[in-house]
């Protein structure tokens, strides 16, 4: 097991002036205290509040594609952008992620352009990829996203993706990396896996077991330290542990696996305490998204530091906790 990043000690010399969007989310603020922890002054831009941020971190209450975002770039010149104000979830309407996810990384890109930002890295998933039965097992950064044909509720993640990975050419002076992280999994308990697993039953597709990656939550801002670090440029796989059997995963997470006919599992989606998905995602529950991460670990030296076992019992153990809380709340 290799040591933790943040047990590095940070270089001085590459102090940074860093811009988080989407702040006051759970992985934006594990990503936070990392970087501080390296030694970069780190401001926020979010539409939450986060009331108890650090003090040294400035924190502007507001939406990145707004006039007030753009005056947080005039007045803080940052050097580099973590672009994190997108949503996965599909609680909201389809127009409104388009106009978070696509219009905001639009606002971000054109605000890194205009104010001389030196590196903007977007927060992307490995999702994009889409699942799909004839997909080679291992997707490297060169595949084409299948994800608006397989999955078309992830359309506006995908072209996100693809309009940040495109300032590569439209802003060569800007150094854009695009970063598609798989599952992240740990104590915050957010994310699309984290969502999935939080049901008391999880559905399977009856004859399929796809391999499902992902990696500790803690690793996955590591790997964003990592590359504003090492001044990545371009698009990177990120990943960590080999990905497990979905069966295994539920198991391990303490989770009731149902496994049903395809056609009854979509009209049992959200019932009898099964996790509730959008129709787009059940070929995710029949073919792996697993990617190719060589690329990323070559550029940067960055190794995770959890195995799936260890991401997958933390996960277990803040959710149990999580829940004998709830129990005792209830007693009262």
């Amino acid at each position: 097991m290799s040591r933790p990043f943040d047990s590095i000690a940070p270089d001085p010399i590459h102090k940074r002036r860093i811009l988080i969007t989407g702040i006051s989310g759970a992985h934006a603020r594990l990503l936070t205290m990392q970087l501080l922890k390296h030694g970069h002054e780190i401001i926020g831009i979010d539409r939450r509040p986060w009331p108890k941020a650090p003090k040294t971190v400035t924190v502007y209450q507001t939406d990145v594609r707004k006039r007030p975002a753009a005056d947080v770039f005039r007045k803080h010149r940052p050097h580099v952008v973590v672009h994190m104000a997108t949503v996965t979830h599909f609680t909201r309407s389809r127009e409104e992620r388009y106009r978070i996810n696509l219009m905001g990384t639009r606002a971000v890109f054109e605000h890194c352009h205009h104010y001389g930002v030196e590196q903007a890295v977007f927060v992307g998933r490995h999702t994009i990829y889409g699942a799909a039965p004839d997909a080679p097992i291992y997707r490297s950064e060169e595949e084409v996203p299948l994800a608006v044909s397989t999955f078309p509720e992830l359309a506006d993640t995908v072209a996100a993706d693809l309009y940040a990975g495109s300032a590569l050419w439209r802003y060569p002076e800007l150094k854009t990396c695009v970063l598609r992280l798989v599952y992240m999994l740990g104590s915050t308990l957010r994310g699309t896996l984290s969502s999935f697993l939080a049901a008391p039953r999880v559905p399977m597709v009856l004859g399929f077991d796809p391999l499902y990656h992902f990696m500790h939550d803690r690793d996955a801002m590591h790997a964003i330290v990592a590359a504003i670090e090492h001044d990545l440029n371009g698009v990177y796989n990120v990943a960590g542990p080999p990905p497990v059997p979905l069966s295994i995963l539920c198991k391990e997470t303490g989770r009731t696996v149902v496994p049903l006919p395809e056609g009854l599992l979509r009209r049992s989606l959200g019932h009898f305490g099964l996790s509730e998905i959008p129709e787009g995602a059940i070929p995710h529950l029949k073919h792996p998204v697993v990617v190719d991460c060589n690329k990323f670990k070559r550029d940067t030296g960055w190794e995770h530091v959890h195995d799936e076992l260890s991401t997958m019992s933390s996960f277990r153990g803040e959710l149990e906790m999580r829940a004998r809380e709830g129990r005792a709340r209830a007693a009262r």
